[in-house]
This record gives C-alpha cells, sequence and structure tokens, in this order.
C-alpha cells in the first residue's frame, strides 16, 4: 500500500510537468515520418520503384524468407522491411522518457528537499526505488504504445496493402513489446543510481547513452547487412537484459542507503 500511495504520488507530479515527455514525442515524431520518407515519399517523387533498386537486396532476401512477407508483391515487402528496420527506434520512445522521467523524479524531489522526510518513513528501499520506476516506467510503456498504433496507422495509410499487418508478426511486436520495455527499465535504473550521487537531471540523463548505443548498434547492423533480429536473436537480447536489469536493480538499492543519501546530499 506504502508503495502504491507513492507510486499515485509520481503519476500525479508528472501529469503536472508533461514538458518532461517532449524529447520522446520528438523521437516518437520522428520514427514515424523516416520509414514514411524512405519508402513513400522518396519513390513517389523520382518515380522508381523500390523493387527496381539494387540497394534492397537485403529486403528481397527478407521477402522470401519471413511467412507474413510471404503473400506481399516485392514492393510491398520491401516497404515492410524498411518500416520493420525503423521500427527500432520505437524502442527510443520509452528509454527517452524513462531517462527524463526517473532522473526529475529523483532530483527534484532531492532539489526540493522532499526526499529526505520520505527517508525517515517506515518504506522499504525497495518501495521507494520499486514507486520511482514504475512512475517512469507506466508512462513510458503508455506512450510507445500509442506511437505503435501510429506507426501502424501511418502503414495502413501510405504504404502498399498488407504492410500495416506484416508488421505485426512476432520480429516486430518482439522489437517493440520486449526489447523496448527492457531497455526502458535498464535506462531509468541507470539514470536513478546516478541521480544518488549528483545533484542535476540533466547529468543523470546522459548516463542514458550507454542504452542508447546499442540501439544505435542495431540499426547499423541492421543496415550494412551484417544483422538480422530474429527471434531467437531478440529471446538472447532479452534474457542478458534481464541479468543487466537485476544488477542494476540491486546497485540501486546499495546507493539508495538511506544513511548514505541523508549525510552526504547537502
Amino acid at each position: 500500500m506504502r508503495m502504491l500511495a507513492l507510486l499515485r504520488k509520481e503519476l500525479a507530479d508528472e501529469r503536472q510537468n508533461l514538458a518532461l515527455f517532449v524529447p520522446a514525442l520528438i523521437v516518437g515524431v520522428m520514427t514515424i515520418l523516416l520509414p514514411l520518407f524512405v519508402a513513400v515519399i522518396v519513390p513517389s517523387m523520382t518515380g522508381e520503384r523500390l523493387a527496381d533498386s539494387s540497394d534492397f537486396e537485403v529486403a528481397l532476401d527478407m521477402y522470401r524468407e519471413q511467412p507474413e512477407m510471404k503473400a506481399l508483391d516485392p514492393e510491398a515487402a520491401i516497404q515492410a522491411y524498411i518500416f520493420q528496420f525503423f521500427a527500432v527506434m520505437l524502442v527510443l520512445i520509452p528509454v527517452t522518457a524513462s531517462m527524463s522521467l526517473a532522473a526529475h523524479s529523483v532530483v527534484g524531489e532531492k532539489q526540493a528537499r522532499s526526499l529526505e522526510p520520505l527517508l525517515v518513513t517506515p518504506i522499504t528501499t525497495f518501495e521507494l526505488l520499486g514507486a520511482k520506476v514504475l512512475g517512469a516506467f507506466i508512462p513510458s510503456a503508455v506512450l510507445t504504445a500509442g506511437f505503435f498504433v501510429l506507426y501502424l496507422l501511418a502503414a495502413l495509410l501510405f504504404a502498399r496493402a498488407g504492410v500495416a499487418w506484416a508488421l505485426l508478426g512476432p520480429r516486430t511486436l518482439g522489437i517493440v513489446f520486449v526489447l523496448g520495455p527492457l531497455a526502458a527499465l535498464a535506462a531509468l535504473q541507470m539514470a536513478v543510481c546516478v541521480s544518488s550521487r549528483v545533484n542535476d537531471a540533466r547529468t543523470a540523463q546522459q548516463i542514458g547513452v550507454l542504452v542508447i548505443l546499442p540501439v544505435a548498434g542495431l540499426l547499423i547492423g541492421q543496415l550494412f547487412g551484417s544483422l538480422q533480429l530474429t527471434g531467437p536473436l531478440i529471446l538472447m537480447i532479452a534474457a542478458g537484459s534481464l541479468v543487466v536489469n537485476a544488477i542494476l536493480m540491486w546497485i540501486g538499492i546499495v546507493l539508495f542507503d538511506r544513511e548514505t543519501i541523508l549525510t552526504r546530499w547537502k
């Protein structure tokens, strides 16, 4: 009950400071516009079919391999490949939102001198961290789901028939709803850990680069055809992320030692 009460307080505070969501909203809009530009706008402007370009040989290979693409014609299959490729960027939405919300929550309470009174209450460190982590994670997850719906809607309205339905395959869903939440948890826990030792929310947010870099690596690997996010690979990354999150949770509890915070946070 104490954790739930604190969680309600966190969510109420976030509703009063909607500017925290602006970076994530920008990332979400860019994620929708990029595949539309590459798969729909550029071919319309140049009059050249994607299927006639040698730059999308990898997409044609996926067209022959992925069950959800076998019902599509080559042009639609390449559009589906492009939308799947940029779907990795949807992972950045919960990561960006989590970093902003978690860092502001901890550092904001530190600057407002409202965390110290909370630490002398019967609430446990696990309950305190759990409320702050969930307080950042829940809005991030809702935001991601909303942008995924918009992503599907953009494909349904502007791409060829069948492209939007191909995005409902296990590969895209695994990226958005498995890797995305796990990456967000890692980012916000890192932000919480750093927030226990700094006075500036921007400093805490910078630690999120360590999560963004692997996401950028996945994009680059797919771009050069050296990596394909298959189901087994997604599961392997997810398993590794679970271990990382467990370690970060332990570190966060250690760093949030009550005596340390009360004596060092000046």
